[in-house]
């Protein structure tokens, strides 16, 4: 039960252009101690309340604080990862199924997402893309160039790929060893929104208390809306020899007492037959080819994601 102090609501504001465009969603902090969208966003605002910026066509939604619970307690969750197993719910458990009951069906109203993220370890910015156009089970789109040309504009150099799929391959091997799991856990934001047939970005502006972060996702927000051509902004240019990586396997902890052979960082190259970490009973986790280790997370809980190996992309070439 939610007691005095636990928000109640989300704000939300809506600018629409006399003319007709595309329906574009942009938000922050759905991690609460990730606030450099959120401070984008109130800048913005600024500017279009008073004038400087005007939306010309379509119609723009901002959600500065979409978990407020997590925000308040200046931390990544409330009662629990809003980004993760998205879905409404008519028996609400916790505060963040509370905030999908209202996110779901907006998100459902907007044709674009734009979703503002930061990140723990030092690291360069980079965006989060979906699938290749495909008919699958797990992420059809027909709409990924769309998408790739939306995250070419932000103005970032790197981008990532793979998440829903081998997600799924994470939550297969989780079903060998017994563990109850769905992939539906690993849908977020902008899974939500492609499942709705729109397109979707996250972009991962920085570290957390990095002082430019927010001027990266302020940049990010003016080049979207620039490229969608809702502002009288000069359409960016794409970014040209793009750093694609895609992720290929995740990895969870299995132990307590599982241990990384070293502080690993956020996207560092390893090569093939370089040990990442040992097991509890000393047997060696190692690299299975030349790559990038990503979200390596040194607090990860039993049977949760440890760590994802990344390689090589060749899209957006």
């Amino acid at each position: 039960m939610m007691d005095s102090s636990t928000p109640t609501g989300l704000s939300v504001f809506q600018f629409a252009g006399l003319r007709q465009g595309p329906k574009v969603i942009i938000l922050g902090a759905v991690h609460g101690n990730e606030t450099c969208g959120t401070e984008a966003l109130k800048r913005l605002r600024q500017e279009i309340e008073s004038g400087e910026l005007c939306i010309n066509r379509g119609t723009l939604t901002m959600v500065p604080v979409t978990n407020p619970l997590a925000y308040q307690l200046q931390r990544r969750h409330g009662d629990r990862n809003l980004n993760r197993n998205m879905s409404r719910t008519d028996a609400p458990q916790d505060f963040e199924d509370l905030v999908c009951n209202v996110l779901c069906p907006l998100l459902e109203q907007h044709d674009v997402l734009l979703d503002l993220h930061s990140f723990q370890a030092p690291g360069i910015p980079f965006a989060l893309i979906g699938a290749p156009n495909n008919v699958g089970d797990i992420e059809p789109t027909s709409k990924a160039k769309q998408e790739e040309a939306m995250a070419m504009s932000l103005g970032v150099n790197r981008f990532v790929e793979g998440w829903l799929d081998t997600y799924a391959q994470g939550v297969r091997d989780r079903k060998a060893r017994g563990v109850d799991a769905r992939v539906d856990y690993g849908v977020g934001t902008t899974e939500t929104m492609r499942r709705g047939g729109g397109i979707a970005v996250t972009l991962e502006c920085g570290q957390h208390d990095d002082a430019t972060a927010p001027e990266t996702a302020y940049k990010a927000i003016r080049n979207t809306l620039a490229h969608l051509e809702m502002t009288s902004d000069a359409k960016p240019e794409l970014v040209r020899n793009p750093e694609v990586i895609r992720l290929y396997r995740v990895i969870d902890r299995l132990h307590s007492d599982d241990v990384f052979s070293k502080k690993w960082l956020s996207f560092e190259k390893i090569t093939q037959g370089t040990v990442i970490a040992y097991r509890h009973d000393g047997v060696e986790l190692v690299a299975d080819r030349d790559g990038w280790i990503v979200f390596p997370n040194n607090t990860a809980q039993v049977n949760q994601e440890w760590f994802y190996l990344a390689a090589q992309s060749d899209r957006l070439g």
